[in-house]
């Protein structure tokens, strides 16, 4: 997971940096890389994900990659999905499409758009969407979006869709994620986050899909590995108050108070239980303790943020694929998603 937020870098070298490390996730076997969008703020220099992810296909040959998420609201849906398909064919089926309402409501606002109407928005957008990269011709009425006869021109790679992922907390939109196969991802503590990923099973086990491989059920986490836990501590404790400044950048600025309470300091963000830095047999037991605690079988680990420099968050990517993943899948229960 990256948000792709403001180091001490210039932009145009922020960029080169970040893809290099893409670069490095798709040597080093990563399943997927995802990217956060947001607007006005320094926590998201990705404000257009596709032009992003767009370098991103070009500059990796097996790592799959996406949105997380979308803010559905803010596109004309089938502008998006023209896009989509742009990228899905680009990368000969490698996207990962993330849809979502956005939960950063002044963003929404600084754009025009009243955060009243963005859930209505959403699910007309979503439903646009989820036909046009399946249908021949959209047609839709809505109260925000009509659409006559839209010729659909261009395809995604991936049929019948590319794969589709969700931020689930709530677990009342667990129903919806699990009769579409979508794979989720929770950002909330384990045990809030395991009734709505508990949800979705009994949702799958109800629509009979047992025999069906069960999507990735996921926590998202902030990760650091190195060679010692004392260096992984002290590259998260500088690096990370520099990502939450930015995380709460826009909430400031406006006077707002922030929905989610994350601390500053690393110390009481790890003490929560929603981080580790350390060793790769510590980072290994977190998160396969994690994993049973929140009923996951998937990590959407946030592992470069705020000023990291370049050859941490490299040791980190390098000591997580040859140790903790290896690590982890030996410990999956059966029939998890590879």
């Amino acid at each position: 997971m990256d948000h792709l937020d403001a180091s001490a870098l210039p932009a145009s070298e922020h960029y080169e940096a970040r893809l290099q490390l893409v670069e490095a996730m798709d040597r080093l076997g990563f399943y997927s890389y995802h990217v956060a969008e947001h607007h006005g703020t320094p926590l998201g220099l990705a404000p257009s994900p596709n032009v992003y992810l767009a370098a991103v296909a070009q500059r990796t040959e097996r790592l799959r990659f996406g949105p997380m998420v979308y803010v559905a609201a803010l596109y004309h849906p089938m502008r998006l999905a023209e896009e989509i398909c742009m990228l899905d064919q680009m990368s000969r089926g490698r996207l990962q499409v993330g849809i979502g309402r956005g939960a950063v409501w002044p963003e929404q606002e600084i754009y025009g758009l009243d955060p009243a109407t963005v859930p209505e928005r959403y699910a007309e957008a979503r439903e646009i969407l989820l036909q046009a990269l399946t249908a021949e011709e959209v047609d839709f009425s809505g109260r925000h979006y009509r659409i006559n006869r839209f010729p659909v021109v261009l395809r995604p790679y991936q049929k019948p869709r590319p794969p589709l992922w969700y931020g689930l907390g709530n677990p009342e939109s667990a129903p919806w994620a699990a009769a579409n196969d979508v794979n989720v991802v929770s950002l909330l503590p384990a045990a809030l986050a395991r009734r709505a990923l508990d949800r979705y099973r009994e949702e799958w086990a109800r629509l009979c899909k047992p025999t069906a491989a069960l999507p990735f059920l996921g926590l998202a986490r902030h990760v650091v590995v190195a060679d010692t836990d004392a260096a992984a501590r002290s590259i998260a404790a500088r690096a990370y108050p520099r990502w939450h400044d930015s995380l709460t950048h826009l909430w400031r600025q406006r006077g707002l108070a922030l929905p989610l309470k994350l601390p500053r300091e690393w110390e009481a963000l790890e003490s929560g239980g929603m981080s580790v830095a350390g060793t790769s047999s510590r980072v290994a037991e977190y998160l396969a303790a994690q994993a049973a605690a929140g009923g996951a079988n998937f990590f959407l680990c946030q592992m470069v943020f705020g000023d990291m420099a370049y050859e941490d968050a490299l040791r980190s990517l390098t000591l997580f694929a040859r140790d903790v993943a290896p690590a982890l899948a030996a410990v999956s229960p059966p029939g998890s998603p590879s």
